[in-house]
């Protein structure tokens, strides 16, 4: 079973990476796999939380930031090292079909730490945001599945490292963000006017 699980892995990512190439996503994904690239947005909500939300607006900054180190910790500095899984593009029974589009670096592949953390963060901002701001859910997960799939599309993760990730983080971001809600109610809806027509 097990095998079978890695062939089809694979499978799935030579058609990803190898079969569903296009110069345009040649030229972006590299760009919205790095971390940098999404350094506005970090910024956008490190001045909009506070100043919207105050006090409780830095608590949620630190809870993302929490979230973050939660999820980068358990990917890369216990889950990692256990399995010790190669990255496609260091991987001899396939490495002559990667097209070196970013540096494929020397660390392990399952899981992807990329997907994790940003899968966590995603899921923690969904908890926390969306029922003030309905527009969080598919923005946070257009954007962490973003990530995911260029991970793969670059040729430095196999699609289980970048589910698994996903799963990983979702779970993390989601046991954090129900936390802070238990603690903090300041982004939930504010109650209807009773006075209000309607």
């Amino acid at each position: 079973m097990l095998q079978q699980l890695i062939s089809w892995d694979y499978i799935a990512w030579y058609q990803v990476h190898v079969i569903w190439q296009h110069p345009v996503l040649d030229y972006l994904l590299p760009f919205m796999r790095n971390q940098w690239t999404w350094a506005p947005l970090y910024l956008f909500l490190l001045v909009f939380m506070p100043k919207n939300f105050g006090r409780k607006g830095w608590l949620w900054c630190l809870g993302f930031l929490v979230t973050f180190a939660i999820a980068d910790y358990v990917s890369a500095s216990l889950i990692k090292p256990y399995f010790l899984r190669l990255r496609p593009c260091n991987d001899p029974k396939i490495m002559h079909l990667v097209r070196y589009l970013v540096d494929c670096g020397s660390g392990k592949s399952f899981p992807s730490t990329h997907a994790t953390n940003h899968f966590a963060l995603a899921f923690f901002a969904i908890i926390t945001l969306y029922k003030r701001y309905k527009i969080v859910g598919p923005l946070a997960l257009l954007w962490a599945i973003l990530v995911a799939y260029s991970q793969v599309y670059v040729g430095v993760h196999f699609p289980l490292d970048v589910i698994c990730g996903a799963i990983l983080g979702g779970t993390v971001g989601i046991i954090t963000g129900k936390l802070y809600n238990k603690r903090y109610k300041m982004l939930r809806p504010k109650p209807a006017n009773p006075n209000s027509p309607g």
